[in-house]
């Protein structure tokens, strides 16, 4: 219970300061909820387990969302600073409305987007709920034992507040 408090209150300072204040307790990632290779695009199912020894940036969002579009520039520059260093994105597409629940609306925006990454369809809000997510877009860093050990929230851009500090704290977890 004491971790959920915290992520609550990182949360909500979050939401007022733009940026994480403090570190989470660390919790053991979910598994994801997507196993079928329909809900997945750009990569095979995935498992939290695979991806041990990488740092993961978990990005939820739907893409209505304009603050979770706004932010895909500064996630493609994060990757391609990033690449073979250690860190994997994942993208979990949580819909808001009916038409973002259909596979080939996400393929064409994914397509549209230049989203590389694997993206989950968490169409069901299954993994949402695993994660106690309220918020898109929403960027959790999971370390590389697995446990989640930052959650920043909010429309990101290349050289502001937020994203300083979600790029300080991935390189501390690539770092330990």
């Amino acid at each position: 219970m004491q971790w959920l408090q915290s992520l609550l209150v990182v949360c909500s300072l979050t939401a007022v300061s733009g940026v994480s204040a403090k570190d989470i307790d660390s919790k053991p990632a979910p598994q994801f909820t997507g196993t079928d290779a329909a809900v997945w695009l750009n990569s095979a199912p995935l498992k939290i387990e695979e991806l041990r020894g990488k740092v993961v940036l978990l990005d939820f969002w739907t893409f209505d969302c304009w603050n979770c579009y706004r932010s895909f520039p500064w996630l493609e520059s994060l990757e391609d600073r990033y690449q073979g260093k250690g860190l994997q994105v994942v993208g979990i597409h949580t819909p808001e409305f009916a038409h973002e629940k259909i596979r080939a609306n996400v393929e064409e925006k994914v397509k549209e987007f230049n989203i590389r990454h694997p993206v989950m369809m968490d169409n069901d809000f299954g993994y949402w709920n695993a994660m106690r997510n309220r918020y898109w877009p929403a960027f959790y860093l999971i370390d590389k034992s697995g446990n989640i050990r930052a959650v920043f929230i909010g429309e990101t851009h290349a050289g502001d507040r937020r994203a300083r500090a979600i790029e300080d704290k991935l390189q501390q977890l690539l770092d330990e």
